[in-house]
């Protein structure tokens, strides 16, 4: 995946960490303390590569365990991992979660794969048994109304300590990698989390008529997720491209031919031509006062869609969207056409956990290659094409008014995921993930972006069970398989989540 240098860095989660034991020990079990506190560090160590980690240290009774919730409450931490440490009363823990209101994470990991049972003494299995309160933490959670998560696997040491009967370096045995791998994709969901709740979303204009599936209640998007909707007229990007130098369109022209291929015309469609000098000054001009409205606004994503009076300034500035729309998504701002707030949205997680999100719906369907065709006659994310994309002078924007520069790509082959953001009869968000294939194979030479994917179903199976889930037709594309990483991000939004 190509990379391009932000506008707008997505925030780093502030992580809370605290490890639990029982007050009791500590006399009894001389360095046992201390030994617990050593692990926590060390996850310390790990977390702080993927956000900013305030650790409690030791919850050892109902009286720190609130200590340790007013303490996370005042730095305003996006999750909370509990480790579990050896065993502690459930007693002690739930105060922390009663206090503080951050999504809680239990790890239960354990410093070795296998005691020393020959030598082992109680304060040794005291310092393996993080397993074992687990059980009750569950089950107070649950009878507080607590949501809550648990990771099950080994520490994944590099050393072991003086003080261990047994071997601790268990970093590369399989069961600490995936544990680590789930703790990860906990963190990153909690940058999702807090990058949505500062974020400032941009809606240029209207939806576009008629799509029912993509009207929503900003109101309710902004109670759901946390981010701002910051309505924008088309005067204001009229201002701005009043502001656009000789310079800035130099240098868009310079960017635009550096990651894009001019086409000449098509074979196939004669609307899809060799963009004309005329409409590519136009495009640079345009996609300059796009980056200058991002940054006055301090813009972190934009859904827009505007079609203007046949033949009036506003028609003409709509039809140069798609290049500057398409450079913008790929520096970390996805913008959404045909005012898709919600594909916005579903775009902005993708690119916050770095998996980039193209804008697509369905095409067609390729009943040979049993495959389906995703794409868009809007801006596509560069990053994560299959060579340069093409640029194409379209003689109409079918739909819509006006005629411009238009972007042709797909997405590289390899695994993609599918994540919609749709709304539901009760006015609740759902993320729906589907996992598939980008592959190589054809498409149409018409200036709109294609990729087809081959998910697992056939695709009239497939189709039937998205479908079936009441979706918007717009959808972000991501590249890996990521469902499972989108799940935790819901979990986090506290928005319901389907896997296909």
């Amino acid at each position: 995946m190509q990379d391009f240098d932000p506008i707008k860095p997505a925030l780093r989660p502030r992580i809370g960490l605290y490890s639990s034991g029982l007050r009791a020990y500590w006399e009894q079990f001389p360095g046992l303390r201390d030994r617990l506190i050593g692990y926590g560090k060390a996850i310390e160590q790990r977390l702080a590569a993927w956000g900013e980690v305030s650790n409690f240290g030791l919850v050892d009774d109902e009286r720190s365990g609130r200590a340790a919730g007013e303490w996370f409450q005042s730095r305003n931490v996006d999750i909370v991992f509990s480790h579990s440490a050896t065993y502690c009363t459930s007693a002690c823990m739930l105060p922390v979660h009663q206090i503080c209101n951050a999504s809680v994470v239990i790890l239960n990991l354990q410093p070795t794969a296998r005691l020393n049972y020959a030598q082992s003494t109680t304060g040794e299995w005291l310092a393996h048994c993080g397993a074992c309160p687990v059980p009750e933490l569950c089950n107070a959670f649950n009878r507080a109304g607590i949501a809550y998560h648990v990771v099950n696997g080994l520490l994944g040491l590099d050393t072991t300590p003086a003080i261990s009967l047994t071997d601790e370096v268990t970093r590369d045995r399989p069961e600490a990698q995936a544990a680590w791998a789930e703790i990860e994709a906990w963190a990153r969901a909690a940058g999702v989390r807090r990058t949505l709740r500062h974020a400032r979303f941009g809606f240029l204009g209207n939806t576009y008529g008629g799509m029912l599936d993509l009207y929503s209640d900003f109101t309710m998007i902004q109670a759901q997720t946390g981010l701002h909707v910051e309505m924008l007229e088309m005067g204001d990007l009229t201002r701005l491209l009043k502001e656009v130098s000789a310079r800035d369109i130099a240098a868009k022209r310079e960017e635009v031919e550096a990651l894009f291929r001019i086409s000449n015309d098509s074979a196939a469609d004669p609307i899809a031509r060799e963009p004309s000098e005329e409409q590519l000054t136009w495009a640079c001009s345009v996609a300059a006062a796009q980056e200058k409205l991002v940054r006055a606004f301090d813009l972190d994503a934009l859904a827009y869609y505007y079609h203007g009076a046949p033949g009036d300034a506003d028609e003409k500035l709509q039809a140069g969207f798609i290049v500057g729309h398409s450079l913008l998504t790929a520096r970390g701002i996805p913008c959404a056409g045909e005012g898709d707030l919600k594909t916005a949205v579903a775009m902005k997680i993708c690119d916050t956990l770095g998996v980039s999100g193209s804008f697509s719906e369905i095409v067609v369907v390729d009943y040979l290659d049993e495959t389906i065709l995703l794409g868009h006659d809007g801006p596509f994310h560069i990053a994560i094409a299959d060579g340069k994309p093409i640029l194409r002078g379209m003689g109409l924007y079918h739909g819509k008014q006006g005629s411009g520069v238009s972007v042709e790509a797909k997405v590289r082959a390899g695994p993609i995921t599918t994540l919609n953001l749709t709304q539901t009869g009760d006015g609740k968000l759902k993320l729906i993930s589907a996992e598939g294939q980008a592959t190589d194979g054809p498409t149409m030479c018409i200036g709109n972006t294609q990729t087809q994917v081959k998910f697992r179903d056939h695709p009239d199976v497939h189709l039937s069970r998205w479908f079936a889930e009441a979706p918007t037709h717009h959808c972000a594309m991501a590249v890996g398989h990521r469902a499972a990483q989108f799940e935790k991000v819901a979990a986090l939004l506290n928005i319901r989540h389907v896997t296909l």
